[in-house]
């Protein structure tokens, strides 16, 4: 098993940890930070449809499940940061609207495009809820180490995203290890998720 594997292993145990916690403390959230364990359940469940695929039904091809993995994550994240910024309800149509383009595929432009522009947005999101919470004046900030680590998970997503197009001639082992460091961060996200998870109270 190469470092690659060992690390998608460690993040696939953590994201399950993470749900376990999660799904045990859920009564013990406000309303709105439980959007952090409906992002975690929606994470594990395309985790699993996609173990499903390949070990059930011998699916090499999982770029169907895609679509559905961008446009959830976007809706997910957009509606939690909607109800914890406490923006207008206005704000669900454009979300809703893109989660919708990011699904269907249109031949517009490619799923890895989408992927980018809904990481690009989620960014501005997340950014703009910790400068509220470092202000401390409209928003609870329980949740801070998890919105710096989606801050900084999907910003470097569209880092290496952009690294890997400008660089074509990337082996596979190089563009593995590439994203690696992206799935390191990833299992920090997740483990700054149980952490927040373990600590709250009503």
């Amino acid at each position: 098993m190469d470092v690659y594997q060992i690390i998608l292993y460690l993040n696939n145990s953590l994201l399950v940890i993470c749900a376990f916690i999660g799904l045990l403390k859920y009564r013990s959230f406000k309303n709105t930070e439980k959007w952090y364990v409906y992002y975690i359940i929606f994470l594990f469940l395309i985790e699993a449809a996609a173990k499903i695929s390949i070990k059930l039904f011998n699916v090499n091809d999982l770029g169907f499940l895609f679509p559905y993995y961008v446009a959830g994550d976007f809706l997910v994240l957009g509606i939690l940061f909607i109800r914890k910024l406490g923006l207008s309800w206005i704000w669900y149509i454009p979300v809703a609207l893109l989660a919708g383009f990011f699904l269907l595929d249109l031949g517009i432009i490619p799923n890895e495009v989408k992927k980018v522009i809904s990481n690009i947005i989620i960014i501005c999101f997340a950014g703009y809820a910790l400068l509220m919470e470092i202000k401390n004046t409209r928003i609870d900030d329980r949740f801070m180490p998890a919105d710096s680590l989606i801050f900084l998970y999907y910003g470097l997503s569209v880092f290496l995203f952009f690294l890997i197009r400008q660089l074509p001639k990337f082996t596979t082992e190089q563009v593995e290890l590439i994203w690696s460091i992206n799935n390191i961060l990833c299992g920090f996200l997740y483990i700054s998720m149980i952490y927040t998870f373990l600590k709250l109270k009503k």
